[in-house]
């Protein structure tokens, strides 16, 4: 038997100023985590992968050709060298929530390689699986950024530029983030769409917003990669009052992001499309209860902790 795990991702800075050439920043959130495991079955049985979560069977070579986690396991198998259909059983489960910003789909895909790569004794290293993963969300989804991907294989920050291949980085000093679901759906097609009438209307206005989130995004690289949290903090900070300016922020999310930091977080911000989804507080080990309390008390559906450095690569 074979068990692989990986990890989900978060957004830390420059979400929609990326769409439009800017840096942004992801970091893996371990502390949530799918998993596959493979056994070996009876002869002559054939392969079969056990979605639990959702208490669906598949054969591989009976699904469709788009059929995303079948389509991950045939790339992975192809890759491992395995020619013909082997009896495996493949189980698949997460703690990571679907459609949550927290990449759900890229860290099932991620576990799955993993396990495959390794139950057919080939080294799963992190830019081998990155690849496979890319190329199964590509098939399936056609133009992906690359950024989920390369979080969750390596578990290490990612700077993501738009058309260039993605860069991870290392962390100064290990830092640890709030993160809270705000219990709301975030329209991200929506505020994405708004965010470019905005941009079409008046170009230069929604440039400068641009100009500044990517100063912010490279002081944040900088800050991070040396382990200052009081930068990091104010950074946020910065970055969601840009993020106000472009439209993309609720009154729920800032009430919470509000709560945070009467709390004791050092900065506060959404994460990702906005008006809903997620939020991101840096705590330290005095606020980071009472911060996730106040955020629970505000409204977070729920809200979970993890580190960021130090106790990564959990692989």
């Amino acid at each position: 038997m074979t068990t692989s795990t990986a990890s989900g991702k978060i957004i830390l800075f420059g979400e929609h100023a990326v769409v439009y050439g800017r840096p942004a920043i992801a970091a893996p959130v371990s502390q949530v985590r799918a998993t596959a495991t493979v056994t070996d079955g009876p002869a002559g049985k054939g392969c079969i992968l056990f979605a639990q979560d959702i208490d669906e069977e598949i054969r591989p070579t009976q699904a469709a050709a788009d059929h995303p986690l079948a389509l991950v396991l045939r790339l992975a198998l192809d890759a491992a060298g395995v020619q013909a259909e082997p009896d495996w059983r493949v189980a698949l489960t997460s703690g990571i929530p679907i459609a949550s910003g927290l990449g759900s789909g890229a860290a099932i895909s991620t576990a799955l390689v993993r396990a495959v790569l390794t139950h057919a004794n080939q080294p799963a290293l992190p830019e081998t699986v990155s690849h496979l993963v890319y190329r199964s969300e590509e098939l399936f989804h056609g133009t992906p950024s690359g950024i989920d991907n390369t979080v969750i294989a390596y578990e290490r920050p990612v700077w993501f530029v738009k058309g260039r291949p993605p860069e991870t980085f290392a962390v100064g000093r290990s830092f640890t983030l709030a993160i809270a679901d705000s219990g709301i759906a975030s329209p991200t097609k929506e505020t994405v769409g708004d965010v470019r009438r905005a941009w079409q209307a008046d170009p230069a206005a929604s440039e400068s917003i641009f100009h500044r989130i990517a100063d912010i995004v490279h002081g944040a690289r900088r800050a991070i990669a040396d382990g200052n949290w009081a930068a990091i903090g104010l950074l946020m900070n910065a970055n969601q009052q840009r993020l106000q300016e472009l439209g993309v922020s609720s009154p729920p999310l800032e009430k919470l992001i509000e709560a945070a930091r009467e709390a004791g977080a050092l900065g506060a911000k959404l994460s990702g499309g906005g008006r809903g989804g997620n939020l991101i507080a840096l705590v330290d080990g005095e606020s980071a209860g009472a911060v996730q309390a106040a955020l629970l008390a505000a409204g977070a559906k729920r809200v979970l902790l993890t580190q960021v450095g130090g106790a990564e690569k959990q692989i």
